[in-house]
């Protein structure tokens, strides 16, 4: 076991893989040189060649689309954005191209590529710097979307999403590459399609996901104290979601609270509740609360930042709503 920044672990899993398999690439604005925005491939230059790490221009729809036509040749591209939000300026080429062709080849096309980087809501990075994508590209076909939250998933997620032949989006919180965590020093693999239970409990599923699991953590925490056992899972996989997980928990505490960091409007947590009740519904005791950032552009203002998205005080009192419950 070795203590690892998750920063560190996105970097192993993407040197090994690059060790174990050379058709796999990174391309990405400053990847190669500088080793990436947040040193996720740091030093992978020297021993990979600047074949391997591609440094691109500034232009993301160009670079996503080579990637595209990259993976359909034989190659396992990993493409970089410096930061997800820019990421939609290649909207056209994640949906309609890395999506699709699988599809509309009738098959004889894969498109075995990783779309990772940092987004979520930072410290004062403004509104175009504090997108979450992951809401934008649910409704997309093909694409399958992982957000990690550990050091330990995030090494294993990003070696499975490698080596998977679909397109995966893979979303990184940016105030999460400085979390420390031991790491195994063998080889593992993280399944892409499985939530993950971070806390048994029996009187409300909590479902989150990337950085609100440490929301969600602390209030657990507070909740502990006063005598609620709530049941906390992280989704981890967006698309699909992991219903069997899901269906179990309700079953055995017949409520649910979701906390996002998305938009309330469309985000994950409005797909969820969709299928919840399609679902479990005759399982439900009461109605399922969502907790969502405001439909506003994040504030660049600290106090105004912190006020658009969920804290642990609300999820506290979210529970105690649901449950009928105070002690």
């Amino acid at each position: 076991m070795a203590e690892t920044l998750l920063f560190n672990a996105l970097r192993e899993a993407i040197d090994e893989e690059m060790a174990r398999d050379p058709s796999v690439l990174v391309m990405g604005e400053d990847v190669g040189h500088y080793g990436g925005s947040y040193k996720v491939t740091k030093d992978l230059y020297e021993k990979y060649g600047e074949l391997r790490l591609l440094d691109t221009p500034i232009a993301e729809n160009s670079f996503t689309g080579m990637a595209v036509g990259a993976a359909m040749t034989g190659l396992r591209p990993i493409i970089e954005g410096m930061n997800m939000g820019f990421l939609l300026l290649a909207f056209n080429q994640i949906s309609n191209n890395a999506g699709m062709l699988r599809y509309t080849s009738g098959g004889n096309f894969k498109i075995p590529m990783v779309i990772r980087g940092p987004g979520g809501v930072g410290r004062q990075l403004g509104a175009e710097h504090s997108q979450r994508l992951e809401t934008y590209f649910q409704a997309v076909p093909g694409l399958k979307i992982v957000a990690c939250s550990t050091p330990y998933n995030a090494k294993g997620l990003l070696k499975a999403a490698i080596r998977d032949d679909n397109p995966v989006l893979f979303f990184e919180h940016v105030l999460l590459y400085n979390l420390k965590e031991d790491l195994p020093s063998g080889e593992y693999i993280c399944p892409l399609n499985k939530a993950e239970i971070v806390r048994p409990g029996k009187d409300v599923t909590i479902l989150t996901y990337s950085r609100m699991r440490y929301h969600c953590l602390q209030a657990v925490k507070t909740l502990e104290k006063e005598g609620f056992d709530p049941e906390l899972i992280d989704l981890i996989s967006l698309k699909p979601l992991d219903f069997d997980t899901i269906g179990e928990s309700i079953k055995k505490t017949h409520r649910v609270v979701i906390v996002e960091e998305g938009m309330k409007t469309g985000g994950i947590a409005a797909e969820l509740i969709a299928s919840i009740n399609d679902r479990f519904f005759d399982e439900l005791d009461a109605p399922v609360i969502r907790l969502s950032s405001q439909d506003i552009p994040t504030p660049y203002n600290g106090t105004l930042e912190n006020l658009t998205i969920v804290q642990p005080p609300q999820i506290v009192e979210a529970v105690k709503k649901i449950t009928g419950k105070q002690f």
